[in-house]
């Protein structure tokens, strides 16, 4: 057994394998009195010696990305709309345009340097190697925006990370995409794996390809000549990368502004802007990003189980493009849209793709554990 597994094992369900490697690697473990590492076997006959967590050096909670400490405490942390928060977990309404947390070519302005500043307990579960990702257990591209759960404390992030992989977690999204689609619902169920060519894409002709399901319900068509657009609401039942946006475009209707998946921009003509029943100013021809947003979001909370439900609205780009078009966003609307997306079945309706059959069973029986036919995929 590695040393963290051991360690982590030991300190109990709070306290994640990442938590024991940075535990190690800044010397609050030690094996046989001699300092040691992540990846050092434990034996019968050794001795391991933990000191308490809380003595870990401050520095060591403070690395974010490829920042210095220095850099992140003296960079000028972005605001957060804040939807809900305990002791436990908290749920933001991420604006687009904000990357989730520090990446290469994105070291500061993150949703996690907007939550460190609120909630600045929360670096203690930063990962080995000065990665900051605390409590992060599912992502939003950055060009969508809409609600996030971000866990607070280890056990949270534990929970709520089985509840993601599990597949028992409900999200449903808001989506505006490029022509009038013609069927009231779809479901899609195509593989979706890296580009075979261009690798920074996604793609449904991957050739390693992993299963992957969405269910698209036809909320409003807006049709304008020469820029026929659709809002859909979106159930992904998995959670691959960009799996909205490519199984949307691999059907032939893109989310509107998509950059990578959406091709040419759509473009509204002057006079459908003068016609648009809407008292607002003209709204920009173009779309500035995806036109795609988180809409609702239902767990079960990682201490009580209580089951809870979180909505974000339309942000203003969103809800004033469909406004132009005379789709009204409010909450009246909201409501209708969500209990519209919840009662279909979709098991009933015409597939795509060589995982149609997960479509035609309960979606109990789509989710839930899987067992693990290779130790390879536990790596």
């Amino acid at each position: 057994m590695r040393l963290d597994v051991f360690v982590a094992a030991e300190l109990g369900a709070e306290f994640s394998r990442s938590q024991a490697a940075r535990m190690i690697k800044t010397g609050l473990v030690r094996l046989n009195g001699a300092p040691a590492r992540a990846a050092d076997p434990v034996r019968a006959g050794d001795t391991v010696e933990i000191q308490n967590p809380s003595a870990m050096p401050e520095e060591a909670a403070t690395l974010s990305g490829h920042m210095e400490p220095d850099a992140v405490a003296s960079a000028d942390p972005p605001g957060i709309e804040v939807l809900y928060v305990d002791e436990e977990m908290v749920v933001v309404n991420k604006p687009a345009g904000m990357t989730v947390h520090p990446a290469p070519g994105h070291p500061g302005g993150t949703l996690v340097d907007a939550l460190l500043a609120r909630f600045p307990e929360m670096a203690a579960m930063a990962e080995p190697g000065g990665v900051m990702r605390p409590g992060i257990v599912h992502r939003l591209d950055k060009g969508t925006s809409g609600v996030m759960v971000v866990a607070r404390t280890p056990f949270a992030r534990m929970e709520l990370a089985r509840q993601f992989k599990d597949r028992t977690v409900t999200k449903i999204y808001l989506a505006v995409v490029r022509g009038l689609v013609a069927r009231e619902r779809l479901s899609i169920a195509r593989p979706i794996g890296r580009h075979p060519v261009e690798r920074k894409r996604m793609s449904v002709n991957s050739r390693h390809g992993r299963e992957a399901l969405s269910e698209a319900c036809v909320l409003a068509r807006m049709p304008a000549a020469g820029a026929d657009a659709t809002l859909v609401g979106v159930r992904p039942l998995t959670g691959r990368t960009h799996q909205i946006r490519v199984h949307m475009a691999s059907v032939g209707h893109p989310c509107l502004g998509d950059p990578v998946y959406g091709g040419h921009p759509l473009k509204v003509s002057a006079a459908t802007l003068t016609q648009a029943p809407c008292a607002l100013a003209p709204v920009s021809t173009t779309f500035a990003r995806q036109a795609l947003h988180a809409l609702v979001l239902r767990l079960t909370h990682p201490r009580t189980a209580a089951a809870l439900e979180f909505v974000a609205p339309p942000p203003d780009d969103l809800a004033g493009w469909l406004a132009a078009r005379g789709v009204a966003t409010g909450g009246a609307e909201l409501k209708q849209w969500i209990e519209q997306i919840g009662l279909v079945e979709f098991g009933e309706l015409v597939e795509f793709g060589k995982f149609a059959e997960h479509a035609s069973r309960p979606l109990g029986d789509r989710t839930g554990k899987r067992p693990v036919d290779s130790p390879k995929r536990l790596r």
